[in-house]
C-alpha cells in the first residue's frame, strides 16, 4: 500500500522536490519536497486507490468507528467519499467558527459519544489536524484517531500526536516516496539522505548545500 500511493502521488506530480530551492511552509519551515494531495481528486485511478486506501485504515484499524470528520479544507472531500464507500455519516470542521446562522464549527450530525475518525490529506508538524481531534472532543465525541494520506514522520509531529494521545495510520509516508522517487528518477539517489536530513531535523538546514 505505501508504495502503490508513494507511486501514485509521484505519476500525477503531487510530490515536488526542490532541494536546491527549498519551499517554505506557513510556519516558516524550508522543506525540499511539496505534497498536494488535492490533486489525487482529479485522478480518477489515482482517487480510487487513495479512497479505497482510506476506507481500508477504517475498517481495520478503527473498527468501532461510527463517522468520519474531514479537516477543512483539504480532508473534506477524502472524508466524504471513504465515508459513502464505507456507508457512513460524515461531516466536517471549519477552520473557524461562522459568524452567522448557528454559528457552528463542526457540520453535519455528531452525537454525543459517538466514536470518530479524522481524515486528513497529510501530516507535518501535526498542529492543525490536533485543533480538528480537540474541537471534535470539545463537541462529544470520541476521537480513536486519525486516517491520512501522507505523514512527514516529523519527530516535531509524532511527539504532538503522542502527547495528545491520538493515533495516526497513513496510506503512505515521506521514507516511502523519498525513495520511489530515487528508483524512479524524480531525485538523484544522493538526495535521498539530504530529504531524510530535512524530516529527521527541519530546522538544520545544512541539507540545503548539499550535506549528505
Amino acid at each position: 500500500m505505501k508504495r502503490r500511493i508513494a507511486e501514485d502521488l509521484l505519476k500525477i506530480g503531487a510530490v515536488f522536490f526542490r532541494p536546491e530551492e527549498p519551499f517554505t511552509w506557513a510556519s516558516g519551515i524550508k522543506s525540499p519536497v511539496y505534497c498536494d494531495n488535492r490533486l489525487t481528486l482529479s485522478d480518477v485511478a489515482v482517487r480510487e486507490d487513495v479512497e479505497r486506501g482510506l476506507a481500508e485504515i477504517v475498517t481495520a484499524e478503527y473498527p468501532d468507528c461510527q463517522a468520519l470528520f474531514g479537516t477543512s479544507t483539504a480532508g473534506i472531500a477524502h472524508a466524504a467519499i471513504t465515508a459513502h464507500l464505507l456507508g457512513m455519516p460524515m461531516g466536517y470542521v471549519r477552520s473557524g467558527q461562522k459568524d452567522h446562522g448557528r454559528k457552528n464549527q463542526v457540520e453535519g450530525r455528531l452525537e454525543t459519544g459517538w466514536n470518530v475518525v479524522v481524515v486528513e490529506d497529510l501530516i507535518s508538524t501535526g498542529g492543525s489536524v490536533l485543533e480538528v481531534v480537540e474541537i471534535l472532543r470539545q463537541a462529544g465525541a470520541n476521537v480513536l484517531g486519525i486516517a491520512s494520506i501522507f505523514t512527514y514522520g516529523m519527530k516535531k509531529g509524532l511527539e504532538r500526536l503522542q502527547k495528545a494521545n491520538v493515533r495516526n495510520v497513513s496510506l503512505t509516508d515521506f521514507d516511502t516516496i523519498a525513495q520511489a522517487a530515487a528508483e524512479t528518477g524524480y531525485v538523484k539517489p544522493e538526495d535521498v539522505q539530504r530529504l531524510l536530513a530535512f524530516r529527521d531535523n527541519p530546522s538544520d538546514e545544512s541539507w540545503i548545500g548539499g550535506a549528505k
